[in-house]
């Protein structure tokens, strides 16, 4: 996909391929980033372009009508008001985003179904777990900026979730960010072999 100023975007997305987040984060000014949310897969990494969900605690209404709209290759990004009464996604509705192709799910609410996560490689990041089945009532909002484990993620930012978390940002950075990942990235190699070759001398505690 090429934007309006032929810029490749599915390059700039997967420029972040295995770029760990906490790098991405230091080069946010260690700013952004969702807090509080758990790993529930097995493993994999987490990248895409965000589609925003915005529902009432514990009602999935309009996760199913995000599943019907969302493309291969995007992030489901539920703000679910942090609830963790009442599950909004579990086996089946990850089975239909996985089939469809969808790059994994962001939940700030409660999963069900748990060990189908811990046994796929289908990415989900969310904010506990409970048994207990979701409302589907509505109300919601598709494709917003929404406020999200202390950030506010807009559609089509990119998502990249690891081991440690979940940052976003818009795709407007992505360039001049990942040149400054990789840098980074190149710098903490460096560092590492100094110190394995008992020639580091302090590198890691300047900026």
């Amino acid at each position: 996909m090429r934007d309006t100023n032929g810029v490749d975007e599915r390059a700039l997305v997967e420029a972040f391929r295995n770029a760990p987040t906490a790098v991405i984060s230091d080069n946010l000014q260690r700013l952004p980033g969702l807090v509080g949310l758990n790993r529930y897969h097995r493993s994999g990494q987490l990248l895409g372009r965000a589609r925003t969900v915005r529902t009432r605690a514990g009602d999935n209404l309009t996760i199913h009508k995000m599943l019907d709209l969302v493309r291969p290759g995007e992030v489901i990004v539920v703000a679910g008001e942090g609830d963790l009464s009442r599950a909004l996604v579990g086996d089946i509705m990850k089975t239909i985003a996985e089939v469809r192709g969808v790059a994994g799910f962001v939940i700030d609410g409660a999963i069900r179904d748990s060990a189908a996560f811990a046994a796929s490689d289908f990415p989900c990041f969310a904010r506990g777990v409970t048994h207990r089945g979701p409302y589907k009532d509505g109300p919601g909002e598709l494709d917003v900026p929404v406020p999200i484990a202390g950030t506010v993620v807009s559609p089509g930012d990119i998502v990249v979730g690891d081991e440690d978390g979940v940052v976003t940002f818009p795709i407007s950075v992505a360039e001049e960010l990942s040149a400054a990942v990789r840098a980074h990235i190149s710098r903490e190699e460096s560092i590492i072999k100094s110190i394995h070759a008992g020639t580091y001398t302090g590198a890691y505690a300047k900026k």
